[in-house]
């Protein structure tokens, strides 16, 4: 049942809201506009705020909704880490779109808030501080994530080994915009 769950939760990752609501509202490919991420912060700048928010919350859903069935069919939290991240390399590596996905932080997002919600509003709150001070996406994620984990070692310890993985594919799936970073062309908002 396991790996049942998983399977399915990698299928709903893979469904790329913001390829489907760029195909539905005639818009471009965000894999071949903007910074090619389809992801709510180049939908953003592509398609407009409606859009981007609806994106958010379907790449959200994603992560959270196999979370939830998993913990309601009584799997332990581990496992139930395990599966969340099925949905998040579902989003990075999608099936139904020749594996070119987006980042997947929002989608961690809404696994960090099935696990454990205050390492959720941790990530979300660091994100948000991180984004004010430097009106940069990609620095935000790659500071939020990270910071989950001594609150998870503390307090969920049996979530910390996925999220670690987790943690890991969001900094791979950011070495771009760690080199722009470093180079000082990373995009602002």
């Amino acid at each position: 049942m396991f790996w049942l769950l998983a399977t399915l939760a990698y299928l709903l990752g893979s469904l790329s809201f913001a390829i489907l609501l760029s195909r539905l509202s005639g818009g471009p490919d965000p894999r071949a506009s903007g910074s090619g991420n389809p992801g709510a912060t180049n939908m953003f700048r592509l398609a407009g705020k409606r859009l981007a928010i609806l994106t958010l919350i379907g790449d959200l859903l994603k992560g959270l909704l196999p979370v939830v069935i998993a913990s309601l069919l009584g799997f332990s939290l581990h496992q139930q880490a395990w599966i969340g991240l099925a949905a998040v390399i579902g989003h990075m590596y999608p099936l139904y779109f020749n594996f070119h996905g987006g980042k997947g932080v929002a989608t961690a997002a809404g696994m960090l808030l099935g696990l454990y919600p205050p390492a959720a509003l941790l990530a979300v709150a660091a994100w948000l501080l991180t984004f004010i001070l430097t009106r940069t996406s990609s620095l935000a994620a790659l500071i939020a994530t990270p910071l989950t984990l001594p609150l998870l070692a503390w307090q969920q310890p049996a979530a910390l080994l996925p999220v670690c993985a987790l943690t890991g594919l969001i900094v791979w799936r950011h070495r771009g915009n760690l080199r722009d970073l470093y180079a000082g062309r990373e995009r602002h908002f």
